[in-house]
């Protein structure tokens, strides 16, 4: 576009010098030969007008720094898509079977209280109805990698069979707890839930759920796990027996 415009209005070899200055612009080179040359600037102002009344975006010869001024104006504008960012802190655990003599294996997890001595040590991570997302899971724990306010919450699907001569066993009350670890050694009781249920005598299973929830401040490397009264639960149902967590932005 400059030599065309050079063409039509023929001038000294000091602005076509200028031109050639102008025209290098495309190839990304620095503006300093044109500031230091009056006689350039006004040569870049008067294309500059000219261009103003053919088109409303001038060429990047002329004025590259416009052009990616408009590079920057488009990145910050509405209907930009943003660039991809890592998930927000999340997991959905559902129970897998537990041994009923895994009692002794509970000690690994710290003190915990006797209404709810049992720790749940098995949990399923890679199902279609659980899932992980910049939490870890590691033997019945999960690991806050971000630290942050997290909404954490479980339910627990009670089921007592009866035994063969037809009574219940005898069980008087069900405790859920969810358990907080930090660098201090023993656990911290964050959520307890209780409940007693009577069941007839002719029923086969009593089946009770007990489901709680709270939002709490962690930090990163803090652990979160359940424990139970018993370990009777029913584990057959991914929607009924389920531990999660998730960060929210407050």
């Amino acid at each position: 576009f400059a030599f065309q415009l050079k063409a039509q209005a023929p001038g000294s070899a000091e602005e076509l010098r200028c031109l050639q200055v102008l025209n290098r612009q495309q190839e990304g080179s620095s503006l300093e030969e044109l500031i230091s040359n009056q006689s350039c600037l006004k040569l870049a102002n008067t294309i500059k007008a000219y261009v103003a009344t053919v088109s409303p975006d001038p060429p990047a010869p002329c004025v590259p720094f416009l052009a990616e001024a408009r590079r920057s104006y488009s990145n910050a504008s509405e209907g930009q898509v943003p660039p991809k960012t890592a998930g927000k802190p999340s997991a959905h655990l559902t129970l897998r079977p537990q041994s009923l003599a895994q009692g002794g294996n509970s000690k690994r997890f710290g003190n915990l209280s006797q209404s709810c001595r049992h720790a749940i040590a098995r949990w399923e991570d890679s199902t279609i109805h659980s899932h992980l997302q910049n939490i870890t899971y590691r033997d019945g724990r999960l690991r806050v990698n971000q630290a942050g306010k997290y909404y954490v919450y479980s339910q627990i699907y009670f089921r007592y069979p009866s035994d063969r001569a037809g009574a219940r066993v005898s069980v008087p009350q069900l405790v859920q707890c969810i358990n907080w670890k930090t660098s201090y050694s023993q656990p911290i009781l964050l959520l307890k839930g209780v409940g007693t249920k009577c069941w007839a005598p002719e029923a086969d299973y009593g089946l009770h759920a007990l489901y709680q929830g709270g939002l709490f401040e962690l930090k990163a490397g803090d652990e979160l796990f359940v424990s139970v009264s018993s370990l009777a639960i029913d584990y057959n149902d991914a929607a009924a027996s389920y531990f999660g967590a998730f960060r929210l932005d407050l």
